[in-house]
């Protein structure tokens, strides 16, 4: 017996160190959310079914344990034993497999995440003291200590064995146990950096802080404004997708100068009051309104809640305060009319503001006219592509030339904008051109990218997983994305099982080729299928949409 639970101890500490890792990954994916992490284990409850089946065994080994001593006691002890120790080896190998495959998003190690897996391995080891404890004291508290060799009626052996199964198992829910626990620290941690970050932006005198946010496009026009504002201005922007309010924290504590002279903040959110919980911190003087669409929907749960959480950026402007926003978006036009800030509209469409005109679009680039409120026009190259950009760099030109920059000194910093990474940038391979869409897809730039990509002469391949958090609309956008990608795409490539029915049934509708949609598991298998394509011509293979992790 004793030698089976020490095998069992020390199969149990990689199990437990794997499947801990996995969740706290997935629930750091998620938001550290404690009412999203349920939903998402609910969908993914069969891939984690071995520590379901983890616990359940390690409960039946602990009531064995409490059988009365017997020949029946002797053979159930020993067969769950086995079960446990093949049980223990299959965790440590699946989920080291599962640390392998999941690397689209790294893990971090952050100071949050630490004092979680701190608080989690203390509760365990109250949890192993107490079941060292228990058995002395139901005993009597008998000083028998041959109680932890013999495993007699309630020894710790016995417990010990599944009191670890039960152990591991609950890595399901220990991060949310954890971060009940840990709620008044990480407040107060919070807090102490956002006051330290408040502290250091009124140490800036004359800082100028623009706010970006919006259902997509935010990144994009942050990064485009910062190309055309800093020859003249020192500008800080917030790096990479930092859009959440300890994201922007971290810049300002870290990268804010005195020297700086504008500070662009992206601003993320996922539900209601999100934005507000950004501006609180950089109460910005200046506001941009990319877009307001159906992204991440399952969490905000109408499009109302979408827009007016948009919004709260231009609730928080100051009097004299500009507002730019993206007059070819129906709920932005919808909206803007409660509003008495100065607003700058710009558009492509509907002809106010900063108007785009006579757009030309081929591989190499895109080409525009603007015209500006004061009648100031000129034409515009970029190296961009697609006609769905000419929209944010519009909006960047806007911001721009209210700043004081003409649209005549704005040529040149337009012709150096950048694709921005993962966002229909075009990497040459030989005769393979690959698009990379690949982050944060949604309906409309869906749409637009394999727009895009039906412009180019050669063997057009779409691979996409498809589109997440569209709530009960899920199904048909991707149906209806489906129906966009057959009209423009010679090849398409469905990676995964989560949304492969709704596009597969949206592509066949239009009546596309069935032996050239095809439905794989991995990216891996849909790259190496799109390169095996036989065919005249240079491949364009676009990569729409890759799925995090924790999907």
């Amino acid at each position: 017996m004793i030698i089976r639970t020490i095998l069992a101890f020390l199969l149990a500490i990689p199990a437990y160190a794997y499947a801990l890792r996995y969740n706290m990954h997935m629930f750091q994916l998620g938001g550290y959310k404690n009412d999203e992490h349920p939903k998402w284990l609910k969908k993914n409850l069969r891939q984690q079914w071995l520590l379901v089946f983890t616990g359940v065994l390690g409960i039946l080994r602990i009531l064995v344990s409490l059988l009365p001593d017997g020949i029946f006691r002797g053979i159930a002890l020993w067969t769950t034993d086995i079960f446990a120790i093949l049980t223990l080896l299959l965790v440590r190998l699946v989920y080291r497999a599962m640390k392998r495959l999941n690397t689209k998003s790294k893990f971090n190690y952050t100071p949050r995440v630490k004092r979680m897996i701190t608080t989690i391995l203390v509760l365990t080891g109250l949890v192993l003291l107490i079941s060292f404890i228990a058995p002395l004291v139901a005993n009597g508290g008998a000083d028998d200590w041959e109680l932890l060799s013999n495993d007699v009626q309630y020894g710790f052996p016995g417990f010990l064995t599944g009191v670890l199964l039960v152990m591991i198992s609950l890595q399901l829910v220990f991060n949310m146990i954890s971060n009940v626990i840990n709620r008044p620290i990480e407040k107060a941690v919070n807090q102490y950096y956002i006051n330290d970050a408040k502290r250091i932006l009124k140490s800036v005198p004359g800082l100028q802080i623009i706010g970006v946010t919006g259902s997509y496009g935010k990144t994009s026009v942050k990064f485009y404004l910062q190309t055309l504002l800093q020859g003249k201005y020192n500008v800080l922007v917030t790096p990479e997708s930092y859009n959440t309010p300890m994201g922007i924290v971290k810049t300002i504590r870290g990268s804010l100068k005195s020297t700086h002279e504008i500070f662009i903040c992206e601003m993320g959110a996922r539900h209601v009051g999100d934005i507000k919980e950004d501006t609180d911190i950089v109460h910005p003087h200046h506001g941009v309104i990319t877009s307001v669409g159906p992204q991440h929907l399952e969490t905000f749960h109408s499009m109302e809640n979408i827009m007016n959480t948009k919004f709260e950026l231009a609730d928080c402007l100051p009097e004299g305060g500009k507002l730019f926003l993206n007059g070819d978006n129906e709920y932005i036009q919808k909206k803007a009319v409660e509003y008495k800030n100065k607003i700058f509209y710009y558009s492509e469409k509907q002809g106010e503001g900063y108007q785009a005109k006579d757009v030309t679009v081929s591989q190499l680039g895109t080409e525009f006219t603007v015209t500006a409120p004061n009648g100031e026009e000129e034409r515009f190259q970029m190296k961009l592509i697609g006609a769905h950009n000419v929209i944010n760099v519009v909006g960047a030109i806007a911001v721009a030339h209210q700043f004081g920059v003409s649209l005549k000194e704005l040529k040149i910093p337009v012709r150096r904008i950048q694709p921005v990474e993962h966002r229909m940038k075009m990497r040459e391979q030989g005769n393979v051109t690959i698009i990379d869409d690949a982050y944060n897809s949604n309906p409309v730039g869906s749409k637009a990218a394999v727009e895009t990509l039906a412009m180019f002469d050669g063997i057009r391949i779409l691979v996409t997983p498809g589109m997440v958090e569209l709530g009960d609309k899920e199904d048909e956008y991707n149906y209806k994305f489906g129906t966009y990608a057959a009209d423009c795409c010679d090849y398409i490539l469905i990676v995964g099982k989560k949304n492969r029915e709704s596009i597969h049934s949206g592509v066949l509708s239009k009546s596309f080729p069935a032996d050239k949609c095809i439905c794989v598991d991995k990216l891996e298998d849909a790259m190496n299928y799109a390169y095996s394509i036989k065919g005249q011509g240079h491949k364009y293979i676009l990569l729409e949409n890759d799925l995090p992790d924790n999907y």
